[in-house]
């Protein structure tokens, strides 16, 4: 029953309770006693009764309504992207992990530096001092190629990425409810997560091979000095010897 029809019965059980109030109380008709307040009064109760009924219904409906939303808002988002990512992790750390010659590892940093560059023995021989030399210079050499690695495998992920954030731009925007939403979205901050650490393993690449680069020039520096020196000592370095130009 519609609001107004309720409305329009309510309105005709007052009317009529009103309208017979002037009326006899009480009509006989073939042995029938009628009393029309009587009448009034029950229909009015039999509106009231119904418009409660209505209510009722209506406040079910909204119950189950609410129950609906809430079940909406409690399902599980059916994209799972948390393995792909993980691999994208994996594989630039394993890149990483093959670092040539001069790993990832303060220990060996330390002894490298200790024995090639901060350490070098400047009072060995001259061939000691141009082994050292192509040692550093390999190291830096592998360095650059490690950095080229790593650029490349970062490069190979952005597609990946890409792919990766449609499925789950889409998966946000079609979302039933709130805890797909927020799945969605915490997968978006985890393949944000992924996209930084490829650009931390971009830079720590990079920063490496410059840094060995650099360190190279600075012990080859060294080097040069005490070359020169030996060189230039009397005694020790070049003796001048007599040269012939044409045979005698």
């Amino acid at each position: 029953m519609t609001r107004n029809l309720r409305r329009g019965l309510l309105a005709a059980a007052t009317a009529l309770t009103i309208g017979l109030t002037s009326a006899p109380a009480h009509a006989q008709f073939s042995g029938i006693v009628y009393d029309p307040t009587n009448y009034a009064s029950n229909v009015l109760q039999a509106a009231r009764a119904l418009e409660q009924i209505n209510n009722q219904i209506q406040s079910l409906q909204n119950e189950a309504t609410s129950l609906l939303n809430q079940a909406r808002n409690l399902t599980s988002l059916p994209l799972n992207q948390l393995q792909q990512l993980q691999g994208q992790f994996q594989r630039t750390q394993q890149l990483l992990g093959q670092a040539q010659r001069l790993a990832y590892n303060v220990q060996n940093i330390d002894a490298m530096f200790q024995q090639k560059y901060r350490g070098t023995n400047l009072s060995g021989s001259d061939r000691a001092l141009v082994d050292d030399a192509q040692a550093r210079w390999e190291n830096s050499v592998a360095a650059f190629e490690d950095a080229l690695k790593v650029q490349a495998g970062v490069v190979g992920n952005i597609d990946g990425s890409r792919q990766t954030l449609d499925r789950l731009v889409t998966a946000s925007q079609s979302a039933d409810g709130a805890l797909q939403a927020a799945q969605a979205g915490n997968q978006l901050v985890a393949l944000q997560s992924q996209q930084l650490a490829d650009l931390m393993a971009l830079i720590a690449a990079q920063g490496r091979a410059q840094a060995l680069d650099m360190a190279q020039r600075a012990a080859a520096q060294a080097q040069a000095r005490e070359q020169l020196r030996r060189f230039l000592t009397p005694g020790v370095g070049y003796q001048p010897g007599n040269a012939r130009m044409f045979h005698d």
